[in-house]
């Protein structure tokens, strides 16, 4: 590696922005663009056909942009292609903290999930479906397509875009229509795209002067458009639409019961991320935990020498009842009595027990590559 290349920090999320033509996509790219918290966002435009009028919206508002005009992504890419792109963005000299796929209007999202998961690059990471739906057409859109529903039931967070258009009424009845669908997916609800980037990325944390150094962005250029604008323009607060939960725990989690809360994990529930010590199952590492919609992944790291030893854990999503969750997380906890028999257990036994213990675990902890 070039020593004059930062050092990678971690893998970088991707996701994917779908929905049907007008339903609001470019606009809600450029929402996050515009409050990107901080962060460096590479952006893939998928357009369909010869113009590439979003890849014009979107131009020149990030240095990092790649736009794919010829056919749509998902029929016209396949994995290995699309990783030769996802280099691009990838490389240490970008120092980019997100990547997001605006998909043609008329692509397959499934495909395109199908694709980042089965993709060989190492720098990357699932983050996430994203569904935009136009309230307004909601009915017209899904006699025009079909497959909308199809759409509905895979995505991993859904936003029920222009709501500003309907009312109460109408608006429940979406909502219920949406997950009628079989989705189990979070329902934002948003006028003008407008939701807040911390449901699909973290703020970036930068020392103040690296943030001096870097280039002017996008994001500076209408900091002072964004001012006049004012919070209340569309009206709301971007955080009123979901919620987010955090648990601590000094007491360990026990492996089996942690995993039967993640495959079961509640409608709604859209993200989850933290770290996790699995006490006896594994006391040499602590479990960095990603999980998004139904994709769930660890990565494990030795513990620091004189790291507290805690189980440290941020839920994000809509209408997830944090009471819940709460209550349900404090049960995924080791159990004094089952402590103390494993202590007493034979060396052997002990071994055994734990490692059989990790195994839903680390169906889920990727493999390294060479």
């Amino acid at each position: 590696m070039n020593p004059s290349s930062p050092p990678r920090r971690q893998r970088i999320p991707v996701i994917v922005l779908a929905g049907f033509l007008g339903s609001g996509k470019t606009t809600l790219l450029n929402h996050l663009l515009r409050h990107r918290a901080g962060n460096r966002i590479g952006v893939i435009v998928n357009d369909f056909g010869s113009i590439e009028i979003d890849a014009m919206t979107v131009s020149g508002q990030v240095g990092s942009t790649v736009s794919l005009g010829n056919g749509c992504l998902c029929c016209a890419v396949d994995a290995s292609e699309l990783d030769t792109f996802l280099e691009t963005l990838t490389r240490p000299a970008a120092r980019l903290d997100v990547i997001v796929i605006e998909a043609s209007g008329l692509a397959e999202p499934q495909e395109l999930v199908r694709m980042l998961l089965a993709s060989d690059n190492p720098h990357i990471v699932y983050g996430g479906l994203v569904e935009v739906v136009d309230a307004a057409e909601f009915d017209a859109t899904r006699e025009r397509h079909p497959e909308t529903d199809r759409h509905l039931g895979v995505a991993d967070l859904v936003v029920l875009n222009k709501t500003d258009r309907i009312d109460d009424e109408e608006h429940s009845r979406i909502r219920k229509a949406v997950a009628a669908t079989g989705s189990g997916a979070a329902v934002i609800s948003a006028t003008y795209g407008r939701i807040d980037p911390e449901l699909l990325f973290d703020p970036a944390l930068r020392p103040d002067g690296d943030e001096r150094m870097r280039q002017l962005t996008f994001e500076d250029l209408l900091l002072e458009e964004g001012a006049e604008e004012g919070a209340e323009a569309h009206g709301g607060h971007l955080h009123a639409a979901y919620e987010s939960v955090s648990f601590t725990s000094d007491v360990p989690m026990d492996p089996r019961r942690l995993m039967d809360f993640l495959d079961s994990r509640p409608e709604g529930l859209y993200r989850i991320k933290g770290f996790v010590d699995f006490g006896a199952g594994d006391r040499g590492n602590t479990y960095a935990v990603h999980a998004v919609g139904r994709f769930l992944r660890f990565v494990p790291r030795p513990w620091k020498r004189d790291e507290p030893r805690l189980t440290q854990l941020v839920l994000i999503g809509s209408g997830i009842g944090p009471d819940t969750l709460h209550k349900e997380l404090a049960g995924c906890r080791e159990n004094a009595v089952a402590r103390q028999e494993a202590s007493s257990a034979p060396d052997t036994t002990q071994d055994a027990a734990h490692e059989q213990s990790m195994w839903g675990v680390l169906r889920y902890v990727q493999q390294p590559t060479d």
